[in-house]
């Protein structure tokens, strides 16, 4: 069961929800805006409310799969109480190993999805899931820096690239397992990695802003 649910993560991560509401509006988003399939390239491509939706699907993506594999982790031996507590030591390692396994997996199947050509959205809704389900308290924090900043600037490139910064540096502050704070470091580097063009578009200003109060279609736009 647990063999299973290791290796289950990647085919859960790689569910295209934004190439799939893509798909219902009538078009293929990678070939729009980005790209990408990610909430924030639908919302401008499609509109803010299929945006919210992939944003919400794609999150639940991360946190259902480390819930699931949690719950499985638990599964231990009856044996188990007879045995040494250095055992159970190890044993919980070994779950804590399971679970960033897990996470990445289902991050990577959202960036790559085996589905469309290992193609995919940049991680941040799927990262955040995550996240909630490590450490909700961390989670939180990232999300409002997120929401602040998009509020501040409406560019959803420097909020998920300052988010995916404060994460870590937040994760490190708590008494989290090491195991924890590796895979958030690791994912907020994958994050960063994706949105190496958005810091091109940064760098030459030319990186276009959402709008929270327009729901039309906006397939000019190049941004994620």
């Amino acid at each position: 069961m647990l063999t299973f649910a290791t290796f289950c993560p990647v085919l859960r991560g790689s569910i295209p929800t934004g190439y799939l509401v893509g798909l219902n509006a009538g078009i293929d988003m990678r070939e729009h805006g980005s790209g990408s399939t990610g909430a924030a390239n639908v919302w401008r491509t499609i509109g803010k409310d299929k945006g919210i939706f992939v944003f919400g699907a794609d999150l639940i993506k991360g946190t259902a799969t480390i819930f699931l594999i949690q719950s499985a982790s638990e599964l231990k031996p009856i044996a188990n109480t007879l045995l040494t507590h250095r055992f159970e030591i190890n044993w919980q390692l070994q779950n804590e190993w399971l679970v960033v396994s897990s996470a990445l997996l289902v991050i990577l199947g959202h960036s790559y999805s085996c589905w469309i050509d290992f193609k995919g959205g940049k991680s941040v809704a799927t990262g955040l899931g995550v996240l909630l389900a490590l450490n909700w308290i961390v989670a939180l924090g990232a999300f409002g820096l997120w929401v602040g900043t998009v509020i501040l600037w409406r560019t959803t490139s420097i909020s998920s690239i300052l988010a995916a910064i404060a994460a870590p540096s937040l994760m490190l502050l708590t008494q989290s397992p090491f195991a924890y704070k590796l895979i958030v470091c690791v994912g907020s580097l994958l994050i960063l990695y994706r949105h190496r063009s958005n810091l091109e578009r940064l760098w030459h200003g030319t990186e276009q802003k959402i709008n929270f109060f327009e729901s039309d279609r906006h397939e000019s736009i190049s941004t994620d």
